[in-house]
């Protein structure tokens, strides 16, 4: 497990957040030259179960923990944060939002890694950290915790 320090996340408290990353085997995840701005992309990470479904999607403006030359390609977690809903099929290009969530209508801001801009969660969605090789995509990590998991590092409880 990684700690990373976000400066600039917490400005009330004039310092930055503390935010853990679970780090696992790179996996190739796509590529850069064959995602089209606001067209989602489905793949499982880190495991290949139904609860690790994620999205990757280039959203045409630079976004926090973006990648590719335009720090614009951004992965994150499909199960909303505070009741597991599906956000699958929710991706609003206009806005770069992920829902309404069909539960209680929580919806998250993908170019601020995935804060919470409306609804009953509490938690950012989980991030997947990417790296850029080339035209290559790779997962690397999770910021956060997927919902259903006690661990990122374990399987469900």
């Amino acid at each position: 497990m990684t700690i990373l320090a976000l400066a600039g996340l917490s400005p009330a408290f004039g310092q930055g957040a503390a935010l853990q990353v679970a780090s696992y085997p790179r996996r190739r995840i796509g590529r850069v030259s064959r995602l089209t701005v606001d067209q989602p992309v489905s793949f499982q990470y880190p495991w290949k179960d139904f609860n690790s479904t994620n999205m990757l999607v280039k959203l045409g403006v630079p976004a926090g923990g973006g990648v590719s030359p335009e720090q614009d390609v951004v992965a994150f977690s499909t199960l909303c944060t505070h009741m597991g809903g599906p956000l699958t099929g929710q991706y609003r290009g206009q806005w770069k939002v992920l829902g309404p969530c069909p539960f209680h209508l929580t919806t998250f801001d993908l170019t601020k890694h995935g804060m919470v801009v409306a609804g009953q969660a509490t938690e950012s969605l989980p991030q997947i950290v990417l790296e850029a090789k080339g035209d290559e995509i790779w997962a690397t990590g999770v910021m956060g915790l997927i919902y259903g998991y006690h661990s990122n590092l374990a399987r469900r409880a």
